[in-house]
């Protein structure tokens, strides 16, 4: 139990880590000539965050902390989108954190329950032989 809860805390950790390293650094708007903004993150910032995300869930669910990388990992993210955004004025910010939230959560426990499943497949088929 816990392993779990110390697990779940790193993976937290990992998580906030994460955004501020690929996304946390750019805060800039891009106009563009045809007048239209985006912004301010680029595609390849946002799958530089997943890869990461993925990997570190991955091994957890692979040793058995699915439970823990799902609430982690959805917990840090959350936590490091809203202290980003949350100057933002018009108060919108929260409802892209509860976007947030709520794709990691779904996302986070999907993944790491195949994974798990593959896991013990595996695991059962390599002590059965």
């Amino acid at each position: 139990m816990i392993r779990h809860l110390v697990a779940a805390v790193l993976l937290a950790a990992v998580a906030a880590a994460d955004w501020a390293v690929w996304l946390g650094w750019d805060q800039k708007y891009v106009e563009h000539s045809d007048g239209h903004v985006s912004g301010p993150y680029e595609a390849w910032q946002v799958v530089g965050l997943v890869a990461v995300l993925m990997i570190v869930g991955g091994v957890a669910a692979h040793r058995r902390y699915a439970l823990a990388a799902t609430f982690g990992i959805t917990v840090g993210l959350t936590a490091a989108a809203s202290y980003d955004w949350s100057d933002d004025g018009s108060g919108l910010w929260l409802v892209g954190a509860a976007a947030v939230a709520l794709g990691t959560l779904f996302a986070t426990g999907a993944a790491t329950a195949v994974i798990s499943a593959v896991s013990r497949g595996v695991r059962a088929r390599g002590t059965a032989g």
